[in-house]
């Protein structure tokens, strides 16, 4: 049974940082692309980053490029999102995904339940 269980999210000011974690379970982790994906309420879920199972390939949202960082270690198969310099538009559940590399929610198989981030203005 894969699981994948996001951690790491809370309140937190405007400009300040969070770092989330998805620990994956179940599965063949390196393989696997492991993608971040966030949804605001009243929004359509949307792409923020995501990692080839290699961690050579990274790619970002235009939204989010320059102050957030994905990464991820095989060996404790965990993938992380570094977020800086938060804005209150990043208020969203944060979801990590596991599948193809992409930028579309259909390309990924398995999703955490995820975790709230609340960015105060």
């Amino acid at each position: 049974q894969v699981q994948l269980v996001e951690s790491g999210g809370g309140l937190v000011q405007a400009g300040g940082s969070l770092s989330l974690s998805c620990a994956a379970s179940g599965l063949t982790f390196s393989p696997y692309a492991m993608a971040w994906f966030r949804q605001a309420p009243g929004k359509e879920r949307e792409f923020v980053s995501v990692i080839s199972g290699s961690g050579l390939t990274i790619n970002y949202a235009d939204s989010v490029k320059g102050r957030f960082t994905i990464s991820r270690d095989n060996a404790k198969n965990t993938v992380y999102l570094q977020m800086n310099s938060l804005k209150h538009e990043d208020t969203a559940v944060y979801y990590c995904a596991a599948g193809r590399y992409g930028s579309r929610p259909s390309e990924y198989a398995y999703w955490g339940q995820g975790t709230q981030v609340t960015v105060s203005s």
